[in-house]
């Protein structure tokens, strides 16, 4: 007895250690996942790298450029965030005025409502809005600045306007020799280019360069192009560093922790707005006034049909398209996410209208071109009209190549 004893440990020590081998081996993830591009590691925004950029803030007047998704995550478990100005006041960083960008600070304002200057509740700083009459800072603005930092949300689309908010920053800063700092957020829609290459003719706030629809950048890799194509008022060129992301690629998912603005509530809405953003140039709702602004579309000059909303003034939209009218139309929300520009809704949406007039002026604003009006009303295909576009996409892609941070 006394010799079987060790005997009996040793054994269960081996059943024990096999067993552990054998739970080990069950949890260990699939080998391929290491190189699956959306398998990475934890995404860091630049906001979040503050180690890259807090010495070039130390000792000076700062001007931020923000709005509510300028944001840093606090904790990971219950995912809580804070404002990136509480978090740079916090560490002694000197902010003295906040620039705000269409919808406003905190985001709440309509499309198009214009913004009015102000002071923040909490930290009582001055906010000057960039929505309205004064798109660009002007040089008494700056006065006594000594650096602009610039961190907001984008979505990767042409016509959603903080792109064009940061050329007139960095044209401001470039003209009194103000240094900018990007601090980089992920494109949602930056695993994809689409759509037509935008004439300068039509140059507009919706629209501020020869990019087309989806151009595939991150906002940081966007400020580089801005400043390498010579973009700025008589090419003059911007001081400008990007803090980038961490763990991120093109072909990332990413899913965004709060309404980059009030009618893109969900990851569904922003993968669709590109697509569904032509509407806002037609007779046809694109949901504002609803709770799935940019996941539905239709109008009572549509066919009758099974799915029917009626617009309300909502947060999001005070005064929407077809308010309180019945509208038939189609709804999006179990579509697969988008690699490319769906215009097959459009084309469908007119060859039902009823009405004399489905176009109106803005739609050639959001097209960046009066070809795509024409080739809609002369009968293309969708498959016609995007053969169109493809030796203008190669152009820009090659010279979006020269400014990628990430691939």
């Amino acid at each position: 007895m006394i010799l079987f004893k060790p005997f009996k440990s040793t054994y269960l020590f081996l059943f024990l250690f096999l067993n552990f081998q054998l739970i080990s081996c069950a949890q260990k993830p699939p080998e391929n996942n290491k190189n699956d591009p959306k398998k990475s590691a934890i995404i860091k925004t630049g906001a979040e790298r503050t180690r890259l950029y807090l010495n070039l803030l130390r000792g000076k007047n700062v001007a931020i450029v923000a709005n509510q998704t300028s944001i840093i995550e606090k904790t990971k478990k219950k995912k809580t965030f804070v404002s990136l100005i509480d978090s740079l006041l916090s560490l002694g960083i000197k902010i003295k005025k906040v620039f705000a960008p269409e919808h406003g600070f905190r985001g709440k304002a309509d499309a198009g409502e214009t913004i009015k200057d102000g002071f923040d509740t909490k930290t009582g700083l001055p906010i000057i809005s960039l929505y309205g009459k004064n798109k660009k800072p002007s040089a008494e603005q700056l006065k006594n600045i000594d650096v602009v930092v610039f961190d907001i949300q984008d979505v990767g689309a042409r016509f959603y306007t903080y792109i064009s908010s940061l050329h007139y920053v960095m044209e401001a800063c470039a003209e009194v020799g103000i240094p900018v700092i990007i601090l980089d957020r992920p494109n949602p829609n930056g695993h994809y280019i689409d759509g037509p290459v935008l004439e300068l003719q039509h140059k507009s706030f919706v629209g501020m360069h020869k990019v087309p629809v989806v151009y595939g950048m991150t906002i940081g890799e966007y400020g580089k192009m801005i400043n390498g194509e010579k973009w700025l008022k008589k090419g003059i060129h911007c001081n400008l560093t990007v803090i980038p992301l961490e763990n991120y690629n093109h072909k990332t998912d990413y899913s965004l922790p709060v309404k980059p603005s009030p009618n893109l509530p969900n990851d569904k809405s922003i993968n669709l707005y590109p697509s569904l953003c032509f509407f806002e140039g037609t007779n046809v709702s694109a949901g504002r006034g609803t709770e799935m602004q940019f996941q539905i579309y239709g109008s009572p000059f549509l066919a009758k049909s099974e799915f029917t909303f009626i617009p309300k003034q909502n947060e999001g939209s005070k005064y929407p398209k077809y308010k309180n009218n019945l509208c038939f139309g189609e709804n999006l929300q179990s579509t697969k996410n988008l690699n490319r520009l769906n215009l097959n809704w459009l084309l469908k949406a007119y060859e039902q209208n009823s009405s004399d007039e489905f176009f109106n002026s803005f739609f050639t604003k959001l097209a960046g071109t009066t070809k795509l009006q024409e080739q809609i009303e002369g009968g293309l295909s969708e498959e016609q009209i995007t053969k169109t576009w493809k030796e203008d996409l190669k152009a820009f892609e090659k010279t979006r190549n020269k400014y990628l941070i990430y691939k």
